[in-house]
């Protein structure tokens, strides 16, 4: 009789006791399911050899096949596969609609702009050769920081006279046009004597664009008798467009900028 400190009969580690045989190589490895009820087959096969159940039938006997038995499972396990498809569809059905329907952060509302002015810090200016008034061509790249001037279909000679009277010193003034650019002599007297050319250098400039490429390139309006104006600092990049300018106070904030 085992005492209570002898684990039952057997060794240390759960082993089968010293006085059992271990199993017959032949039956090879044994797979204990589960689910029990995998082994009724096997359970009645059993019972079956040793006529304590009922007597099998035909059927019974065919059924219970080895053949047969794979085939069963074989088949319920095409059952089960089309119904965990389903399953998974309406799983993630499911988690789309709710991931639509989940609130998202807050979206920062866009920035309100006047139709005066348009911010173009992401823009630079094309490096355009236009024509002056001789028939030279002028980089307008080359005279930066600058203020353009488009100035086809508008009577601007108040307002280029007003802006070079207010640009700093090292800004210059660009008067571009797709007509051919002239000085006339009311544009002329506009400008005061000490901000032309012949005084300090610091006047207005005035170029001829035939193809209108400045304007294209910038996706300005048509002329509708204001100036657009485009304020460029030293490096090239647009600060401001002002699409309609018609006065000096309208650029006159931007032109400390440059």
């Amino acid at each position: 009789m085992a005492g209570a400190s002898d684990n039952g009969g057997r060794p240390p580690g759960g082993g089968p006791p010293d006085d059992l045989p271990d199993f017959p190589e032949e039956w090879g490895v044994i797979v204990i399911p589960d689910d029990l009820s995998e082994l009724a087959d096997e359970v009645e096969a059993v019972r079956a050899e040793l006529h304590t159940g009922p007597p099998l039938t035909g059927w019974q006997r065919f059924v219970r096949r080895s053949a047969i038995r794979r085939l069963r499972r074989a088949g319920s396990l095409l059952v089960r596969t089309p119904a965990l498809i389903v399953s998974m569809a309406v799983l993630v059905t499911v988690a789309s609609l709710f991931a639509s329907a989940w609130p998202g952060p807050p979206r920062q509302p866009a920035t309100q702009r006047t139709s005066g002015m348009t911010e173009t810090h992401s823009d630079t200016l094309p490096a355009l050769d236009l024509i002056n008034t001789d028939g030279g061509a002028v980089s307008i790249r080359g005279r930066l920081p600058a203020v353009l001037l488009l100035t086809e279909g508008c009577d601007c000679a108040r307002l280029i006279a007003d802006t070079v009277a207010a640009a700093p010193s090292e800004v210059a003034v660009l008067a571009i046009s797709s007509i051919q650019a002239s000085v006339s002599a009311t544009t002329a007297a506009a400008i005061p004597p000490a901000r032309t050319p012949a005084s300090d250098g610091r006047g207005v400039t005035y170029l001829h664009d035939p193809t209108d490429t400045l304007r294209n390139h910038l996706h300005l309006s048509t002329p509708d008798g204001t100036a657009a104006v485009i304020l460029v600092d030293k490096l090239g990049k647009i600060v401001r467009t002002h699409p309609r300018t018609a006065s000096i106070e309208t650029i006159r904030p931007d032109l400390l900028r440059l």
